[in-house]
């Protein structure tokens, strides 16, 4: 891109200020007590014991500002999470923790919605205000790590050691200005342990009392100080084992249902073993939803043929075409999901500061983490339909192969079926589950390291701070994928005859040279172990994830005003994220069941400078005990083509007004800038479900879309042939990146007020609106979009339609490919309002109690999209699909006697709808049918039913902890503890199309959850 001489002025400037800085960030984080403070811009009255172990002459940092301050001021708002709450969890997990204590959180994926995932598949994100995992920004200690995921910047919480976390520090709202990019939604961070010493060993197992879901958690952790206390070591290590939670742990996971809205009748129909019948008069002993992928095979399965053939274990049975019914004869394919996968993390970590002058301390931390999971799923369902790509090891152009059907005269096939056959065009229809091959499995080795180093110190007579530091991350994932199938070699081995001495034989010659070994797929156990050998394919893929970054800066009071002084912060950061994908020969070139991954890689360079100030204005006047002005901004150079230079920034006040009433207010442009992925991943392959626009088209169907289906060639071939189009694709869908890509940017704007009455001491109240949008967000089309937007569309096919430029279909017009690539298309927005109570209680010799509450409601949450005809804005405030409900709470009571802690946690969710596209098309057709009524047309429907399956109720959990500190006599301890998550129980209601018919966002079927430990410290 063309740069014009200012932009050129700048750059130079910023990569001078990085040569030439030995500058960094202040001491080491601190911050507020999430258990009974509410972050607001005053001094604290009543500090937590974390909080008096200050000097009063120290000055500290909170999460969102790089400023030093004498007081727990934060324009943004903060809410915290201490030690103490997240061990009453009972969890083991970050994430779980995190999701389920702070509602301004959800996740962005977990071992309970990662199943279908290629990448992700264990790991465990979080994003805020569910704007998505890529735009929050998850720290450590304030810096920024590596990512680990192929898919994206996103930190996995399962990679970060429980035992070494003092509290999560949590804000809102664009922070971009003072961490740099990602920070669109807010930012995560985890503050580790720091000060603590001596030795602790915990212990923790827990299960559901519906069975499964087991979890056993190991932590020992050490510190100490050495060399006359001018050095301070901390260890930690964890060990934590989830055991997943099964199909047949579940009673409700084996619940089939199939449910549809007839829109001529405006009635709610269930699919049944004799076909629909209403819902409503339909008990669910009844409800069928089968897959004709049995065990043992299903053929001719076709209206060109008078029988249907199917096996039930070696017995071959039949049926008239017009008689038959898959969900009578089908499999059941639930019983082969995991509700939640099972997982193993082991993780340790080092810390070590060391004084190497009374004003130069030497600090570091190196992490290492490793994560494995199984995920266990059905075995191949293959049939005539299969198809794979490739590209040509020779040309290196790009393919498809399709298995195909039978040929006639291969020598396994049944006699009757045969005969079938015959009567059209000598082919044999096929679909079946290839269980002697083995489930399709996807095994997941992550392993993660994390370093940093640095100096920091004082000069100016101590009354400026200065750091500079080197950080280093690496994340390998090793996934392994078992029992694939070769389709090439599958192909093959249906290709079968008879030898010359009578055995049967795979017909190529090549083949059999080598290996072939003809296959037999009539009947369940047909295929041996030496077929299953032949055609079975275990493809890896290696993703390596690298980090390299440097940064410092300096911070003091610049100068002095009436009001006080003016403190600043001024530094650099050169930060550079690469990317690396290393696929074997049958990920590189395909042609199997799963998805044609390329190799590659890619990198992002950039370079930074910041600056940061709060200008007191006013203090000590009525009304205005305190009135400051809070700025920052960043300037960033991208090596990215479409990115370059680009700015974020932030402006804020807080007010203290006085009776306790205090007021802030904060302002900030942020960046996203595409990451390695988004940019340069080459189309890798991927399967998704969506239904082909142009299913059902005849030579006069008037249904949307169907006057442009008519003009794909395939298509018309197939009306005329047989007077209708029937979609038979797999739904293949790889996705790219694009290097067209340029940065997003959010907007954030925040004003709340804190009170403290004078007359209640311990008690606080913050009220916080928050309104983020964010322009040019990086985003997909949905495939159901893109086949909408070509065919759908006043752009007749053929005509300039970059839609179109996304779809492939094969010579009958089935679906071959639907493109899947990144642009900046969507304008998200959000907006609501945060509510945190918290109230403490002195009881006396009754012990005390401290009560906390977070409430946010939400006011808005919009995409804005742009197609072919017009601007689309969607509202998905309310619709439990997209983890979106108008309101959320998490509110706890703990109650504290000596060394006796009882805790009593509740969480809730509001009301919602299950799923907002199918909402949308009910609410279609009740507008079509309200349109029939007032036309007095007689196919009016009087009374249509409301869409069953989609209001849920509002959800609550209630949790129970209890813990009792035993002292021993050598300064030792022992802390005993137990609890119970979920004491009532509430799965939630039947959760159509859910995993297991549970919702992912309504404990996903965990249920009620005991567990019991012991600490022991000394």
């Amino acid at each position: 891109m063309n740069k014009n001489p200012i932009t050129i002025a700048i750059q130079t400037a910023i990569y001078t200020a990085i040569a030439g800085s030995a500058i960094a960030f202040s001491p080491a984080t601190l911050a507020a007590d999430a258990e009974n403070e509410i972050a607001k811009p005053v001094v604290q009255t009543e500090q937590s014991d974390e909080t008096q172990q200050v000097n009063a002459d120290e000055k500290i940092t909170v999460t969102g500002s790089r400023l030093r301050r004498d007081s727990f001021t934060v324009a943004t708002p903060l809410v915290t999470m201490d030690k103490e709450a997240i061990g009453d969890t009972g969890l083991g997990e970050m994430g779980q923790i995190l999701v389920d204590n702070m509602p301004a959180l959800s996740f962005g994926t977990s071992n309970a919605t990662s199943q279908s995932s290629v990448a992700s598949t264990g790991i465990t994100t979080v994003e805020l205000r569910n704007l998505g995992a890529n735009r929050t920004l998850t720290l450590i200690d304030g810096r920024r790590v590596v990512s680990n995921s192929k898919s994206g910047n996103y930190v996995s919480m399962s990679t970060i050691p429980s035992g070494m976390v003092q509290r999560v520090e949590v804000i809102t709202g664009g922070a971009s200005a003072t961490y740099g990019a990602d920070a669109v939604s807010g930012v995560v961070n985890i503050i580790t342990q720091s000060g603590k010493e001596g030795f602790d060993f915990k212990a923790r197992g827990g299960e559901s009392t519906d069975g499964g879901a087991k979890e056993f958690t190991l932590d020992a952790n050490y510190g100490t100080s050495f060399a006359d206390d001018r050095g301070y070591l901390y260890f930690s290590s964890n060990y934590d084992k989830d055991y997943g939670l099964k199909y047949e742990d579940r009673d409700r996971a084996s619940q089939e249902a199939s449910f549809s809205y007839d829109a001529d009748t405006m009635r709610n129909e269930i699919l049944t073993a004799d076909g629909y019948k209403p819902y409503n008069e339909t008990p669910m002993s009844e409800w069928r939803s089968r897959s004709d992928g049995t065990l043992g095979g299903i053929f001719q399965e076709s209206s060109k043929f008078d029988e249907i053939y199917w096996y039930e274990g070696q017995e071959l049975n039949s049926a008239p075409y017009d008689k038959y019914l898959e969900e009578k004869v089908g499999i059941n394919s639930r019983q082969f999901v995991q509700l939640k996968v099972p997982s193993e993390r082991i993780s340790a970590a080092l810390k070590l500061d060391f004084d190497i002058t009374d004003d130069i301390t030497f600090y570091s931390q190196v992490q290492w983490s490793g994560n494995y999971t199984v995920n266990d799923k059905s075995p191949e369902d293959s049939g005539d339909s299969e198809t794979a790509t490739y590209t040509d090891r020779e040309t290196g152009e790009p393919g498809t192969v399709n298995l195909g059907r039978i040929p006639i005269d291969n020598p396994y096939v049944p006699a009757a079926i045969r005969e079938t056959a015959g009567q059209y065009k000598d082919r044999i229809y096929w679909d079946r589950r290839l269980g002697e091959v083995g489930p399709v499995s996807t095994d997941n080795e992550r392993e993660t390291v994390r370093a940093w180093a640095g100096l920091q110190g004082t000069m100016f007579d101590g009354e400026w701070d200065w750091d500079i530091s080197a950080g280093y991350g690496k994340f390998h994932q090793r996934q392994f994928r078992n029992n694939e199938i070769d389709v090439f070699k599958a192909k093959n081995a249906l290709d079968a005859g008879y030898a010359d001495d009578g055995n049967i034989q795979c017909n190529d010659a090549q083949a059999r040279a080598d290996g072939c070994v003809a296959l037999n797929v009539f009947g369940e156990g047909s295929i041996t172990p030496e077929m299953a050998n032949y055609i079975r394919v275990n493809p890896t893929l290696n993703t390596y994830n690298e980090q390299a970054n440097i940064m410092g800066y300096i911070t003091g009071d610049l100068f002095e005003m009436p009001a006080g002084p003016v403190a600043t912060v001024f530094g650099f950061e050169y930060r550079k994220d690469t990317q690396e994908a290393v696929t074997d020969d049958a990920l590189t070139y395909g042609g199997i069941t799963w998805n044609l991954i390329p190799a590659f890689k890619g990198d992002i360079t950039v370079a930074e400078v910041f600056g940061e100030a709060s200008i007191p204005l006013l203090s000590n006047l009525p009304g205005a005990e305190f009135l400051s002005l809070e700025t920052s901004l960043r300037l960033s150079d991208y090596n990215v083509k479409n990115v370059g230079l680009v700015s974020s920034y932030k402006l804020g006040f807080l007010w203290t007004v006085g009776a306790g009433v205090n007021l802030r207010g904060n302002y900030a442009i942020a960046q996203r800038a595409p990451s390695v992925n988004e940019l340069y991943e080459p189309a890798a392959g991927d399967f998704d479900s969506f239904d082909d626009i142009c299913h059902g088209v005849t030579a006069t169907s008037s249904d949307a879309g169907h006057d442009n289906c008519r003009l794909e060639p395939g298509i018309a071939a197939a009306i005329a042939a047989d007077g209708e189009f029937q979609d038979d694709s797999n739904g293949y869908s790889p996705n790219a990146g694009n290097p067209e890509l340029y940065e997003e940017t959010g907007t954030t704007l925040t004003l709340g007020a804190t009170y403290e009455p004078t007359f209640l001491d311990g008690f606080s109240i913050a009220l916080d609106y928050y309104d983020i949008s964010i322009e040019d967000a990086i985003d997909e089309f949905g495939n159901d979009q893109i086949l909408s937007q070509c065919y759908d569309s006043s752009i007749t096919l053929g005509q300039d339609n970059e839609f179109c430029d996304s779809i492939k279909r094969d010579s009958e017009g089935q679906l071959e490919e639907v493109l899947q690539r990144s642009y900046n298309i969507d304008e998200l927005g959000t907006r609501g309002v945060d509510i945190a109570v918290a109230y403490a209680y002195d009881m006396n010799s009754f012990g005390s109690l401290k009560f906390k509450m977070d409430w946010t409601h939400l006011l808005e949450h919009s995409k804005t999209v742009t197609g072919n005809d017009g601007i689309v804005v969607e509202d998905y405030v309310g619709y439990a699909d997209e983890g979106i409900f108008e309101d959320k709470a998490s509110a706890s009571v703990a109650w504290y006697l000596d060394d006796l802690r009882v805790r009593w946690t509740t969480t809730y969710k509001s009301s919602a709808l299950r799923d907002f596209a199918e909402q949308k098309d009910w609410e279609g057709d009740m507008a079509a049918n309200s349109e029939r009524c007032d036309a007095g047309e007689a196919d009016c429907v009087v009374n249509p039913e409301s869409l069953a399956f989609q209001e849920l109720s509002s959800y609550f959990k209630h949790n129970l902890s209890v813990s009792y500190n035993i002292d021993m006599n050598d300064d030792s301890s022992i802390r005993v503890f137990g609890g119970i998550n979920n004491i009532f129980d509430d799965k939630g209601e039947f959760y159509y199309g859910g995993r297991g018919n549970f919702g992912s966002e309504y404990d996903a079927g965990t249920g009620r959850f005991v567990y019991l430990g012991a600490q022991v410290s000394f």
